[in-house]
């Protein structure tokens, strides 16, 4: 029975030793070998004096050695907090320090650019190089040591499924980013749920794009391990790079986000044959790039997921059910209840709108070292039964949902993304589905911003599509053709190149929020 994390390479390891786990730039290492990788490490971090429950940070990009890191220190008995690898060195420094990370495992360049913030994280004690080993650095009060050196018989350790495995830092909407603490039980509940629905075999090979320290590209990783699948490691270029590995690999599971898949979906993708499914999940794919993704891989199964790293999945739309309810985020995937509560906590109607409450086994264990954001999001929920004097804690969302008579889920909006505008809730989502159906942008993103008189005014952000003018009065009749007057963008404008993401891959709808904010000043 697979009740932790690293025996899901482990069980698979014993039953079918020579299957392919990992591919990365041209090579390929075996579940035996990786078992084998993962075990030595987790001795390794055990002698270099690893606590039960401790933080290990790994700063990487995709390789086998962060997969590697990643399971050994749940198999050492420790915490794996995998850090994004384009965070600024300040960034980096903010989660080792809030999770007093004991060990950091990087490569010697990016140590080089975080040599200035060291200092401040007092916890740390032992830095792991992957590479560099003839270039080790010498950093006082640091213990400086070499991957290959870093082995050791891996004694057992007591560790039961409720204990922690690892901390997700989310991006955050507003201040620092949020360490979100997620169980053994927490990661392997979520990989055998989501492996039940996509269907996923040991045949599978699924191609990870997204960061690992992103709950949906970690799931890529635990999905396929408890499959006993074998999964390709691709650090992102372009989406041409993307096509030509899924093609030359014939790979058959894609995950990305929607700014990936509206580049993707303007591709020419000919046949892929072995491509059986692919996901969307950190946001709604629009309207006008799903239809053109079910025309370019009509073969092709769509799923369509909504989840928060809170409670790591949630839902799901089956492949069958698209042409039906494109913009409905499904129902509750297996082994979960998702619910729609009003602030009080009872049920909501179908068609009345509430907050999404997610309860079950995939529930986290809270935000590290943040009591005040924990109980916001971490709450009671009423039992059904009223001799159990417990109470179950469930994980509030924050996004404001509604569902139909079916049972079918529909995402309106995260409240703090929702637009008050002379007195109405205006959801970005419908003013940014509006603006790609003209099919004359590349991206687009709407939020408000501070009004004297609205309250909160609509500002939109397009670049075009490859070979068109964007004519801004055209996209604002289009807006005004299809939307209430209080939904019409009060500013519009069109930006050259790629709109910038947040470290989770999708546009940073802060970030640009935060430049216009004083468009409408009143001292302007």
């Amino acid at each position: 029975m697979t009740d932790l994390i690293h025996d899901l390479i482990f069980t698979t390891a014993e039953r079918s030793p020579d299957a392919e786990a990992l591919w990365y730039q041209d090579q390929s290492m075996c579940y035996a070998m990786l078992a084998r990788q993962v075990k030595a490490k987790a001795g390794g971090l055990r002698a270099l004096g690893l606590s039960r429950g401790e933080r290990v940070a790994v700063y990487l990009e995709k390789r086998f050695e962060t997969v590697i890191a990643l399971f050994a220190a749940a198999a050492g008995g420790g915490v794996f907090v995998p850090v994004n690898p384009v965070l600024k060195p300040e960034q980096v420094a903010y989660i080792l320090i809030d999770c007093n990370v004991r060990v950091l495992i990087t490569s010697l360049e990016r140590l080089k650019l975080l040599q200035a913030v060291l200092l401040s994280c007092r916890d740390l004690h032992t830095i792991v190089l992957v590479d560099g080993k003839d270039k080790l650095t010498v950093i006082p009060g640091f213990s400086v040591v070499c991957w290959e050196e870093m082995s050791g018989v891996n004694t057992a350790v007591l560790t039961i499924d409720s204990d922690m495995a690892a901390i997700i830092y989310t991006s955050g909407s507003t201040g620092k980013p949020k360490g979100v603490v997620l169980s053994h039980r927490n990661l392997v509940a979520g990989a055998k749920s989501v492996a039940h629905y996509l269907q996923n075999c040991s045949d599978d090979r699924i191609l990870t794009v997204l960061p690992l320290s992103f709950d949906y590209g970690l799931s890529q990783l635990t999905t396929a391990f408890y499959a006993g699948a074998a999964n390709i490691l691709m650090n992102y270029l372009l989406p041409h790079d993307i096509l030509r590995v899924v093609k030359e690999l014939r790979i058959t599971g894609l995950a990305a986000v929607p700014p990936l898949w509206a580049q993707l979906a303007r591709l020419h993708w000919d046949k892929v044959p072995a491509l059986r499914y692919i996901t969307n999940s950190g946001g709604a794919i629009p309207r006008t790039i799903l239809d053109q993704l079910r025309h370019a891989l009509p073969d092709t199964k769509i799923f369509l997921m909504y989840g928060f790293t809170e409670a790591f999945r949630s839902t799901y739309l089956a492949p069958e059910e698209i042409s039906r309810r494109p913009d409905s985020i499904g129902k509750a995937i297996p082994n979960a209840e998702v619910m729609v509560l009003r602030e009080d906590g009872s049920h909501c109607v179908p068609g009345e709108p509430g907050e999404l409450v997610h309860r079950g086994v995939l529930v986290a264990m809270g935000y590290w070292n943040d009591a005040e954001k924990t109980v916001t999001c971490f709450k009671p929920i009423k039992s059904r039964q009223a001799g159990l004097m417990l109470t179950e804690i469930a994980a509030w969302s924050g996004d404001t949902v509604q569902m139909d008579e079916e049972g079918f889920l529909y995402f309106i909006e995260r409240r703090d993304e929702m637009i008050k505008t002379s007195g109405y809730r205006v959801s970005p989502t419908e003013i940014e589905e509006v603006i790609y159906a003209t099919e004359c942008v590349a991206e687009a993103v709407a939020f408000g911003i501070p009004h004297p008189v609205l309250g909160q005014a609509i500002a939109a952000i397009v670049t075009a599509r490859e070979g068109i003018q964007l004519d801004v009065d055209r996209l604002l009749g289009a807006c005004k053709k299809q939307l209430p007057a209080y939904m019409v963008p009060s500013h519009l404008e069109v930006r050259e190149g790629k709109l910038p993401l947040n470290p989770n891959g999708k546009i940073d709808r802060k970030f640009l929020s935060r430049q216009l904010q004083l468009l409408f000043s009143e001292n302007d």
